[in-house]
């Protein structure tokens, strides 16, 4: 049986979804998520190569506490919270504002190769983003410590995704990666890793509405596991990924 096309009750509902500019809108967000975006995120595994190697990560069970639990901490205290400063300073060309949540977020990063990580990508999208015309990009391609965020989010105001929207999608390109990483690491099969994508969605968004309304006092996260995964991947003798 053929699909049906779609009715114009559905359009007006994505429509009311995105606003005005939803057609774009939409195809533009899932471009900036798509592990296509020439970026080289797939070379990064955040630390979770060396928990694999340390024998912390080993399962899909193990791998669900990992992944989950960095994203119930990290990304919902620390990392979606001042996504949404740097969205809302873009949108008022605070460019002070965006310097200071950027700074504030390479600070985080609590090991050199975590913040040479979120500093490629930044600098590697800033570049990208250059290409495809959005000029605000132009001084951030040199950037030693601009964040992948910083670039997403002038991506996502520039080409018109709602803050929600956007936070989402940051979060779940996030996520994705790293589902991606522990299925090549462990390696788990790829039910199992549709299994963690599925149990990361409801997570994901309590995590994006707590930090569009987090005060700024309460952002902040600490994961010495993290720290320590990334601090002891940096002499690991075996390695696929470069965090």
């Amino acid at each position: 049986m053929a699909k049906q096309a779609p009715t114009i009750a559905t359009l007006y509902r994505v429509n009311a979804l995105f606003g005005e500019p939803a057609f774009l809108a939409l195809p533009r967000l899932l471009q900036l998520c798509s592990p296509a975006l020439p970026v080289g995120a797939y070379a990064y595994s955040q630390g979770l190569e060396c928990a694999v190697e340390q024998g912390w990560v080993r399962d899909e069970i193990s791998a669900g506490d990992w992944i989950l639990g960095l994203l119930d901490h990290n990304l919902r205290q620390l990392d979606l919270p001042i996504f949404v400063r740097l969205y809302q300073g873009w949108q008022t060309a605070d460019l002070k504002k965006v310097r200071c949540w950027n700074a504030r977020l390479h600070a985080s990063r609590e090991a050199a190769e975590l913040q040479r990580e979120d500093a490629h990508l930044g600098a590697a999208l800033a570049r990208l983003l250059t290409d495809l015309g959005l000029a605000e990009a132009t001084t951030w391609r040199g950037a030693s410590r601009g964040c992948f965020a910083t670039l997403f989010s002038l991506a996502a105001v520039k080409w018109d995704i709602p803050l929600p929207v956007a936070t989402t999608g940051l979060g779940w390109t996030w996520v994705e990666n790293q589902v991606a990483a522990a299925t090549r690491l462990i390696p788990l099969g790829q039910t199992a890793s549709q299994r963690l994508l599925v149990a990361a969605a409801p997570r994901l968004i309590n995590a994006v509405h707590a930090a569009l309304t987090l005060p700024d006092e309460e952002i902040g996260a600490a994961a010495p596991g993290l720290a320590l995964a990334g601090a002891l991947h940096e002499t690991q003798y075996s390695r696929l990924f470069r965090s």
